[in-house]
């Protein structure tokens, strides 16, 4: 397994708590998918702002860190388009820009119809740290 999947799918909260499933990572983007549970429902019946973050920021972490250095989030906006209570979602993550210190990305999170739920723009940390560096200090 990649560092960079063995470091994602070390989230334990996104993927044994929430439940999302990682569908792809490939250089400077990732896709997640979570499947609508009544877990997820916020009074109003609709997936809960939160739960639609978390994808999103899964999706983020996964295409940020498929370089293989260290990034982490310092800035993410979230706008929110629709509301949702069942299907699945699925959050795609896209780089922007690049640089040693900075990455930027937007991600999409669509509807089972495809239709646009909410969108992401983030900014990421790079860090001088590579993942297998970071695996091993935890091993």
């Amino acid at each position: 397994m990649e560092p960079v999947e063995k470091i994602i799918r070390n989230d334990r909260f996104c993927f044994e708590t929430v439940g999302m499933e990682l569908i792809e990572i490939t250089p400077g983007a990732a896709t997640v998918k979570m499947q609508i549970k009544p877990t997820h429902l916020n009074g109003l019946g609709r997936v809960q702002g939160g739960a639609i973050f978390a994808l999103a920021d899964l999706a983020l972490a996964a295409a940020a860190n498929s370089h293989g250095y260290t990034a982490v989030s310092i800035n993410a906006n979230i706008s929110y388009f629709k509301g949702v209570s069942d299907g699945f979602l699925i959050a795609r993550a896209n780089e922007e820009s690049l640089n040693s210190r900075l990455g930027t990305y937007t991600v999409r999170v669509t509807d089972h119809s495809d239709q646009l739920v909410a969108l992401m723009q983030a900014t990421v940390y790079r860090k001088q740290e590579t993942l297998t560096e970071l695996l091993e200090t935890r091993e």
